[in-house]
């Protein structure tokens, strides 16, 4: 995971191959092309190893974290990513989903790492619920990010079905995951307060 957000981060920031404004699929032939479907292919391969933790968990009869919001955002995010890539082909303004989805799972498999490696610890790691909020910024960014290049960069090669998907679903996530950080973090220490005050 940490290798595909370094390499979406390299190319599109550092090297930037892509104009930012309007970030379209190379042509066939392009010198970048192959780059791009290599980059689009380790991300889905990406996606299909996080739909397998759903697996891991019936597994471990962990049934309690198989949700409705971890069903369907990794469907969704491994499916819908295969099917737009059959549909839309391969980069484009996949790139900035890619870049902005990696870094977010390196930063939560992170924390995976060390609340699994080191269980001791794993009540003291402070910065949990601060990786949902970072999937919600990454929501707001994407589905502001859909918004722009739809209405701010008229000439923009990207196809509008897919802007407007990305905006419904960056609507959807931001539900999804809004009502899973109140129910998590902000009403069990409104309950610890209500408590202390009864």
């Amino acid at each position: 995971m940490v290798s595909t957000s370094e390499w979406f981060f390299y190319y599109l920031f550092i090297v930037g191959i892509c104009n930012l404004h309007c970030i379209e699929s190379f042509p066939e032939g392009h010198e970048r092309k192959q780059l791009e479907r290599v980059l689009h292919a380790a991300y889905l391969l990406n996606k299909v190893l996080d739909l397998m933790d759903t697996v891991f968990f019936v597994l471990r009869k962990s049934y309690k974290q198989i949700t409705f919001l971890h069903i369907y955002h990794h469907v969704f995010m491994s499916f819908g990513s295969y099917a737009l890539t059959r549909y839309y082909g391969t980069g484009g303004h996949f790139n900035a989903v890619g870049l902005l989805n990696s870094l977010v799972h390196t930063v939560m498999y992170f924390y995976y790492f060390l609340s699994s490696e080191y269980p001791g610890i794993r009540a003291n790691i402070w910065w949990k619920k601060y990786i949902t909020l970072t999937q919600l910024c990454q929501f707001f960014m994407l589905l502001s990010y859909a918004i722009y290049v739809r209405f701010f960069s008229p000439n923009c090669g990207v196809p509008r079905g897919l802007l407007y998907l990305n905006m419904l679903q960056g609507a959807v996530f931001i539900y999804l995951f809004g009502k899973f950080y109140i129910h998590n973090y902000l009403r069990p220490a409104n309950a610890q307060i209500n408590a202390k005050q009864s």
